[in-house]
C-alpha cells in the first residue's frame, strides 16, 4: 500500500478557538500538527489530502513544511463523503489505499494487515476504536448508529482498490452510505489511538515544553533527552559540546551530566521560573542570582569577535526564516499590518533599515554564552539557586561563544515578552479582515523590567531591538503550530515598531 487519503475537510467546530485560524488537521498534538503524525508514521507514502475549511491555510502550510509527497483536493459537497471521489481519482487503478480522518493519532505499534504490506490486498478493513467512544459501531459484519467504545467506527479504512468507492456521493455521511451499501469489512483494532475531535479532550493534554525534534524521559533522578530527527541530532551534538565545555570550566549553575549519547543529566527537582508565583522582593533576589550566574558565565573566557556570525545570528537567519512565510501569514505582503491596533511597518519593506540598525551594534569580544536563557531554560532548585539547562551551543556560525547581549535579550524575552507562556500556547490569536489581535498570558515579571536593566547594565534600546528580532526569528522555529508562526511574526512587528 502506497497511498493514503486523509479526510481533513471538516470545520472542527468542536475544537473551539483552536480552529479559529486554521483547519483541525493543523491543530498541534504532542508538538506536531495532527496531520504530520501521519506523515511521520508513513514518511514514504503518497498522501491525498481532502481540504475544505481554511483550505488556503492548509495548502500554504504544507507548501512550507511538509516533507512528504502529497496532493490536496478541494472538497466538493459536504460531510465525510465530500472530496472522496476526487481524491480516489488520483489513485491509480488496482492500488490499495488507506482512508483516515485527520483527527486520529495512530499508535506507533499499529501494523497493517500483511496483505496491505506484501500484497495482494483483497479485503476491506475498518478500524474499530477499542479504547475511545465513537458514534457509529461495527459489529457482526454490520454498521449501526449506536455509540460504542469497544466496537466504535473510528474513521480508518483500508480498501484494496478505488473501485470500492467509485459511486460514493459528493455529500453525506460516509459510514451511513457504507451501511446502506451493506459493505462488509474485516476488523482491525485501533486500541491506543488518540482522537482529538473535542476541545475538552485536547485540553487534557499536558502542555509540551520540548520541540518536536526531542523526546524526554525521566527515570528517578536522571533525565534523558533523545533526538527524534536530523535537526534534533544536530542540536543534541551542540548541547553536549556546551555542557562538556561548561564542565571543564567548572561552571556550577548547570545540572550534573552523566552521558552525552543520548544526553543523560541530573533531573532538577524544582520549577521553571515562570511557573512560580512570587512577590516582587523574591523575584528581585532570583533575578540577582540569574544575572550573577550569567555574568560569571560571560566572564570565563573571551574570544575575538566574528562579525559574520553577528550578521548571521541577528539579520541573515531572521530574514531567511521569515522569507518563506509571505504566502502563509495573513497580511505578510502588505506594507503595514495592524497588530493589537498598532500600525506596524512590515519588516519586508523596512529590512534595510533593520539591517543598518543591527550593523551598528558593536561588540568588543565574544563571550561564552548560554544562547537561550529564557525562563523555560532556567530552573530553580528547591533552595532557590538557578540552573541553566537547554543551552543553544552556538551563535551564528560560531560554536559556544557569541555576543553576550543575546543572552540578555533572551532573558528579557521572558521578562518583558512573556515568551514562555507563548511557548506553551497560553495565548489567543484572532486574525480579522483588517489585522490581528494577540493576547499572551503573563509570566508576571513585567514589573521587573527596571530591575533587569539596572542589574545587567544592558542598553534598553539594543535589548529591545534584539527582542523584536528574536520574536521574528521564532516564526519557523515554532513551525509546528500555525498560530505560533503567525503570532511570533505579528509580535515581532509590534515590538520592532517601538524601536525603529
Amino acid at each position: 500500500m502506497n497511498y493514503i487519503i486523509v479526510q481533513a475537510g471538516g470545520k472542527g467546530t468542536r475544537l473551539g478557538y483552536l480552529t479559529e485560524n486554521k483547519p483541525k488537521a493543523l491543530v498541534p498534538v504532542e508538538n506536531l500538527p495532527m496531520l504530520f503524525h501521519l506523515f511521520r508514521k508513513y514518511p514514504d507514502k503518497r498522501f491525498v489530502i481532502i481540504a475544505d475549511y481554511k483550505k488556503e491555510v492548509l495548502r500554504e502550510y504544507l507548501a512550507c513544511f511538509a516533507k512528504v509527497r502529497y496532493q490536496v483536493v478541494d472538497a466538493q459537497g459536504t460531510g465525510t463523503c465530500s472530496g472522496l471521489s476526487q481524491a480516489a481519482a488520483l489513485i491509480p487503478p488496482g492500488e490499495p489505499f488507506m482512508l483516515v480522518w485527520s483527527d486520529l493519532i495512530l499508535p506507533q505499534e499499529l501494523s497493517l494487515p500483511e496483505e496491505y504490506t506484501d500484497g495482494p490486498a483483497r479485503h476491506m478493513y475498518v478500524g474499530v476504536s477499542g479504547t475511545f467512544p465513537c458514534r457509529w459501531s461495527y459489529e457482526n459484519g454490520a454498521f449501526t448508529e449506536s455509540p460504542s467504545s469497544e466496537h466504535g467506527v473510528a474513521g480508518f479504512f483500508l480498501f484494496p482498490d478505488k473501485s470500492c468507492v467509485e459511486d460514493v456521493p459528493d455529500s453525506g455521511e460516509l459510514v451511513r452510505w457504507m451501511q446502506q451499501k451493506r459493505m462488509r469489512f474485516e476488523e482491525i483494532s485501533l486500541a491506543g489511538t488518540k482522537e482529538f475531535g473535542l476541545l475538552s479532550e485536547y485540553e487534557k493534554l499536558d502542555r509540551e515544553k520540548c520541540r518536536p525534534f526531542n523526546a524526554i524521559t525521566v527515570e528517578g533522578d536522571i533525565l534523558t533527552k533523545r533526538a527524534v530527527d536530523d535537526q534534533g541530532k544536530r542540536l543534541a551534538a551542540r548541547e553536549a559540546a556546551w555542557y562538556g565545555h561548561a564542565s571543564k570550566l567548572h561552571i556550577s549553575a548547570i545540572p550534573e551530566i552523566y552521558g552525552t549519547d543520548p544526553l543523560r543529566m541530573e533531573f532538577i527537582r524544582g520549577k521553571n521560573i515562570y511557573e512560580c508565583d512570587l512577590e516582587h522582593s523574591r523575584k528581585r533576589q532570583i533575578l540577582e542570582k540569574l544575572v550573577e550566574a550569567l555574568k560569571a558565565l560571560h566572564g570565563y573566557e573571551k574570544v575575538p569577535v566574528d562579525t559574520f556570525s553577528m550578521k548571521e545570528a541577528y539579520f541573515t537567519k531572521t530574514m531567511s526564516r521569515i522569507s518563506v512565510l509571505q504566502d502563509l501569514v495573513p497580511f505578510a505582503r502588505d506594507r503595514y499590518i495592524y497588530v493589537n491596533g498598532r500600525r506596524c511597518r512590515n519588516v519586508f519593506y523596512c529590512k534595510r533599515e533593520l539591517e543598518e540598525r543591527l550593523e551598528k551594534l558593536r561588540c568588543e569580544s565574544f563571550s561564552f554564552i548560554h544562547g537561550d536563557c529564557t525562563f523555560s531554560n532556567l530552573m530553580l532548585r528547591e533552595d532557590g539557586s538557578p540552573v541553566l539547562i537547554d543551552p543553544r551551543g552556538y551563535f551564528g556560525s560560531t560554536e559556544l561563544y557569541g555576543d553576550e547581549r543575546y543572552d540578555w535579550a533572551k532573558l528579557y524575552y521572558s521578562i518583558g515578552g512573556n515568551y514562555d507562556r507563548f511557548n506553551i500556547k497560553d495565548f489567543r490569536l484572532s486574525i480579522g479582515e483588517s489585522g490581528a489581535e494577540l493576547s499572551i498570558a503573563s509570566n508576571h515579571w513585567e514589573d521587573m523590567e527596571p530591575d533587569f536593566f539596572e542589574l545587567t547594565g544592558a542598553d534598553p534600546y539594543e535589548i529591545k531591538l534584539l527582542h523584536a528580532v528574536i520574536w521574528l526569528s521564532l516564526t519557523t522555529y515554532a513551525w509546528q503550530d500555525y498560530d505560533s508562526v503567525c503570532g511570533a511574526f505579528y509580535n515581532g512587528l509590534y515590538y520592532l515598531e517601538e524601536v525603529l
